[in-house]
């Protein structure tokens, strides 16, 4: 059996920028609010992070700040994926040293490659740290999918113990073939409770951000038998999981923390802002929440 991670929800960080690069004053005040609200663990210089943006330097840079200012409270799972294996292992390496808890490795992109491809690659980088690895699925962004076949094999390598999920159609199969072997998150904010159905034992999150709490109960109260509880939590946010997805990732987050006040800056680009038509819509599904406590911001 695998050991988690975390268990609840783990929070896929936003970078703030400002003129200069990465703004550490606000990426710690993102830090302290989480580490308040409950949530469980959290993704630096990922996806959501806009790694893809962001130099070596600068991505490892994030990934220290981090480590440093968390100092073991909650997990720190550091975004080291790449579409080139050796640039990947050698941020895998990078991010061990630096003392990262975890590392996030998302499948090749563009180039692409073979399930065996897939399986080599990250084989390769399993070999390269004795950090736990969750390999990311998201056939959304990278046009290419891990089969459940594949997860077996990978689930056979000890210290591949996870993987992100996007591909929700084909999590009966993998829990099938992996078992305890692979421990299962959900990648998608507003499929959590089906994950958790199939014995998945929590989220990777954009929403973390908005509603920090409520993502985390949804999943302990799942995870403790009150699965009434979590289905409605489920059905109450999916106006803001949409909401939060109206757009590219992380565009309509980062519009939505500056709305509560972060001031935390825009995305890079080639990722610009939203509309004002959109911006006026996510505005008023975040009235239909209670965020009185983003304030402490």
């Amino acid at each position: 059996m695998k050991k988690p991670v975390f268990i609840g929800s783990a929070v896929a960080l936003v970078t703030p920028f400002n003129e200069g690069g990465v703004d550490t004053k606000k990426l710690k005040a993102l830090i302290d609010f989480h580490l308040a609200h409950k949530t469980d663990a959290i993704v630096v210089a990922a996806t959501t992070g806009e790694a893809a943006t962001m130099p070596d330097e600068e991505h490892l840079f994030t990934i220290r700040t981090v480590v440093e200012y968390v100092d073991g409270r909650i997990p720190v799972i550091a975004g080291t994926g790449s579409n080139d294996t050796a640039h990947g292992i050698k941020l895998a390496k990078e991010a061990t040293a630096i003392g990262a808890d975890a590392l996030l490795a998302v499948t090749p992109y563009y180039n692409k490659t073979s399930q065996e491809g897939i399986f080599r690659h990250f084989q390769a980088t399993a070999e390269a740290t004795d950090l736990p690895i969750i390999v990311y699925n998201v056939p959304s962004r990278t046009n290419l999918n891990i089969a459940p076949s594949t997860y077996k094999r990978l689930s056979e390598i000890e210290n591949i113990v996870g993987v992100k999920e996007c591909n929700m159609g084909q999590v009966p199969e993998t829990v099938n073939l992996c078992g305890d072997d692979l421990v299962l998150y959900s990648g998608e904010d507003g499929l959590v409770v089906p994950l958790l159905s199939m014995g998945g034992k929590g989220v990777i999150s954009v929403a973390s951000h908005i509603v920090p709490e409520t993502m985390h109960n949804m999943v302990e109260s799942f995870i403790n038998g009150d699965i009434k509880t979590a289905a409605k939590i489920q059905a109450d946010i999916i106006p803001l999981c949409k909401a939060l997805f109206m757009d590219v990732n992380p565009i309509p987050v980062k519009e939505a923390l500056n709305i509560l006040g972060w001031d935390i800056g825009s995305c890079r680009m080639p990722l610009v802002d939203m509309s004002e038509d959109g911006k006026a819509k996510l505005a008023e599904v975040l009235k239909q929440y209670d965020l009185s406590f983003h304030k402490m911001a």
